[in-house]
């Protein structure tokens, strides 16, 4: 079944420019605006153009979904398969599955509205032309990871999106964004480096480097050893890019001084990269290596589940002078330990739940980061503290809109039964109560509970949040009248008297002297509507994700055999 009736080839052509065009427009953007094109100001001429690329391959992206064949979402479609290498026999082999066609969507999606955003309010830094082309490059290197179909051109799209993501933050990153653009850079090319040596590893030791019948074989050509040896390479450079503990602390750093549409992507789509490694390649090529090692990645899962969790509890509380941005990336760190739960119990109800919460993560993380982004430039400062004392009412007396999607992604991002967050966190807690044949039932079950109690923890540090940062370290005793209430400041840090006032006394009922803050903007609402909407969406029918998932996990797992 599908939506519209596209033909064979207007589906591999779709992919293609889903692919490339973003390259192009890259290029695009670098060279001389066409005369009469550039308008008053050339800087919103290559930003309007930015959204321009993006919003098309968006469309494109929709229109590929739409044509989708959903009666059949184990099978590869819209797949391309043209020698490149003939000498090692690489092909740019391309294809699309119900695996892979969320993850395509949500890249474009994500990245189309940080375009958006960044029309309006873009980062402070060098020349937009740079920007705008660094994030084309990009989303062309992300999206190219979700559709190849070879592990060396796998290899080469995980790559590109290194170079454009160390410029966006150490360029128009905020406070010591030199270092975290380092240890973000040294980090993911190290583990780049290992991963490489397993690909290669699978490549010449099958003979063939093609992942679909690398996954159709299903093993059978590897020998247990070889498995082992490349679960290990490749797992390393793949769990540095998800992250996981312990290979994470490059992630709170990057996200902490990243700008907030650099914070977006790289916690939307750049961390579900690693994920999808795992799935795509790890489970169906290697499952006696990937067997080998399940317990460990489970454990090491219920580890960063526990840890992100502690971390973002002593960055809430009061005195700590944690930044809200920090404390949303260690929380990524706990989300992601679910995907990985998720994809150690090698089940299908177990990787359903992992491929669930990796849409889910980005929806509401993305959502998050747009929305802490927001609050840094009406305040001028990310301090919890700051945030909770400027006053007793904070956002929901100060920007009621703004402050009730804040409590909105904040509950979503906790799980509530509902929203998208919740049905990838009990997936995965079901796959670990009955794993697959050959894993321990009792240490998955042990790690189930853990995992159970990390949901407690996330629970506990989200509405945390919400009390401070919405309604300030005391609940107000009255509101204000609207002719009490002084006049709304512009989007942008309020003057240094104002913040000043408001750090240093305590929290209490809201005076005249505290002026409002700028509530969500329609731009804003424009970027934001859409992650909130489909975090709803995708919680209240997870039947529309998981009827794709499920038949293509189902076949990956069963070695390519329906």
């Amino acid at each position: 079944m599908t939506v519209i009736d596209i033909s064979p080839s207007v589906m591999q052509f779709l992919l293609a420019f889903i692919v490339v065009a973003p390259l192009l427009g890259a290029l695009a953007a670098l060279l001389p605006a066409p005369p009469g094109l550039t308008g008053k100001n050339p800087d919103q001429a290559v930003l309007r153009h930015g959204v321009t690329v993006t919003g098309a391959v968006l469309v494109a992206a929709i229109v590929l979904a739409a044509g989708f064949d959903h009666d059949q979402p184990a099978t590869m479609q819209a797949t391309t398969d043209i020698s490149w290498i003939p000498a090692l026999d690489v092909r740019i082999h391309l294809g699309i599955d119900g695996i892979s066609l969320p993850l395509l969507v949500l890249t474009a999606l994500l990245t189309f509205l940080c375009a958006l955003y960044s029309y309006f309010k873009l980062p402070a830094g060098p020349s937009p032309k740079a920007f705008v082309a660094l994030v084309l490059v990009l989303e062309s290197g992300t999206l190219a990871t979700f559709a190849v179909l070879d592990l060396l051109l796998f290899f080469l799209a995980f790559e590109m999106v290194l170079i454009p993501m160390y410029f966006l933050i150490a360029r128009w990153g905020g406070d010591q964004r030199q270092a975290a653009a380092w240890k973000f850079i040294l980090y993911t090319l190290l583990g780049s480096v290992v991963m490489l040596l397993g690909l290669l590893l699978i490549g010449l030791k099958s003979g063939t480097f093609d992942m679909v019948a690398l996954a159709t074989d299903n093993g059978r050509g590897l020998t247990t050893s070889v498995q082992v040896i490349a679960v290990l390479a490749i797992g390393l450079g793949l769990a540095v890019k998800t992250p996981m503990w312990p290979l994470h602390s490059w992630l709170p750093d990057a996200h902490t001084a990243a700008p907030t549409v650099g914070s977006v992507l790289l916690a939307g789509v750049l961390l579900k990269m690693g994920t999808y490694g795992f799935v795509r390649i790890l489970l169906p090529v290697a499952p006696d290596g990937m067997r080998t090692f399940a317990p460990y990645l489970a454990a090491f899962a219920v580890v960063g589940i526990v840890y992100g969790s502690l971390a973002c509890l002593a960055l809430a509380r009061t005195g700590a002078k944690g930044d809200l941005k920090r404390l949303i990336a260690y929380s990524s760190v706990g989300h992601m330990g679910f995907v990985l739960l998720g994809i150690a119990t090698m089940t299908p109800t177990g990787v359903n739940g992992a491929l669930f919460a990796n849409i889910a993560h980005g929806l509401i993380t993305g959502l998050l980061f747009f929305l802490v982004g927001a609050i840094k430039d009406r305040y001028g400062t990310a301090d919890l503290d700051t945030l909770a004392g400027a006053t007793g009412a904070a956002l929901y007396g100060r920007a009621p809109r703004l402050g009730a999607l804040l409590a909105f992604a904040a509950v979503a991002s906790l799980g509530l039964p509902g929203l998208a967050g919740f049905w990838g966190e009990m997936l995965t807690l079901f796959g670990a109560y009955s794993p697959a044949e050959g894993l321990s039932r009792h240490a998955f079950r042990t790690f189930m509970a853990i995992g159970a109690f990390g949901t407690l923890l996330t629970a506990a540090y989200m509405l945390i949040v919400v009390r401070r940062v919405c309604m300030g370290e005391h609940a107000p005793h009255s509101r204000l009248s609207p002719e009490e209430q002084a006049p709304q400041t512009p989007d942008g840090p309020e003057p240094s008297g104002a913040a000043g006032s408001r750090s240093s006394g305590s929290a209490g009922p809201r005076t005249a002297t505290t002026p409002q803050l700028a509530d969500i903007h329609p731009y804003e609402a424009v970027a934001w509507t859409p992650l909130a909407a489909l975090t709803v969406v995708a919680g209240l029918w997870p039947a529309v994700l998981l009827g794709l998932t499920d038949p293509a996990v189902q076949q990956l797992l069963a070695g390519g055999k329906s």
